[in-house]
């Protein structure tokens, strides 16, 4: 018998193709987001007396919005999950009356994009932890600088870096950590069956 040695077959690239149920559940994951955005929007605002003592603190929760650009990715695995499901909450935020009206897109758009340059680099390949994480951090940088251009140019630099360190926290603990979370509990319900694990 003759037994032949070769490099080891390289790894079948992943399906980049979109199914009609991956559209479908990325649309739900948005819109579920949507209207926890909406809730969260009022959260936020009416904990602003809580951080009185420290208003840049209040960034700390900042990660429930990033939520949807962690989730979708690690649920689909498609190219453009992060960007779609973000825009979906963020427009489904902004038709319910967010106080950012229409900019909620522009900042939707930026969180999620960040994140997809993050999976993108991994070539859709990568969905631990890690990646979660630096997708999460990144799409909360992106946020940080949407949020110092349009409504911190005057705050001082200080605080700006207490907000960003309470963006990057709340990014790896509660978007990166919160969606992996839900993953687990959807994947045990058996609700994600047929998706990849």
């Amino acid at each position: 018998m003759t037994t032949t040695y070769g490099a080891p077959a390289a790894a079948a690239p992943p399906d980049t193709r979109w199914r009609t149920r991956d559209i479908v559940v990325a649309a739900v994951i948005g819109v579920a987001f949507g209207v926890v955005f909406w809730a969260w929007n009022l959260t936020y605002a009416a904990a602003e007396p809580v951080f009185a003592f420290a208003p840049p603190l209040r960034d700390v929760m900042y990660g429930v919005w990033l939520m949807p650009a962690i989730l979708a990715p690690l649920v689909i695995r498609k190219p453009g999950a992060a960007l779609f499901a973000e825009m979906v909450a963020a427009g489904v935020s902004a038709l319910l009356g967010s106080q950012w009206s229409v900019d909620t897109l522009l900042s939707g758009f930026m969180q999620g994009a960040a994140a997809e340059l993050v999976f993108a680099f991994t070539l859709y390949r990568s969905y631990g932890a890690p990646t979660l994480v630096i997708a999460a951090v990144a799409s909360a940088i992106a946020a940080f600088v949407h949020d110092w251009v349009l409504y911190y140019p005057t705050i001082d630099n200080t605080v700006q870096v207490v907000r960003l360190i309470a963006m990057v926290l709340s990014a790896a603990v509660v978007a990166a950590g919160g969606s992996l979370l839900l993953y687990r509990s959807l994947r045990r319900s058996g609700v994600l069956d047929g998706f990849p694990g």
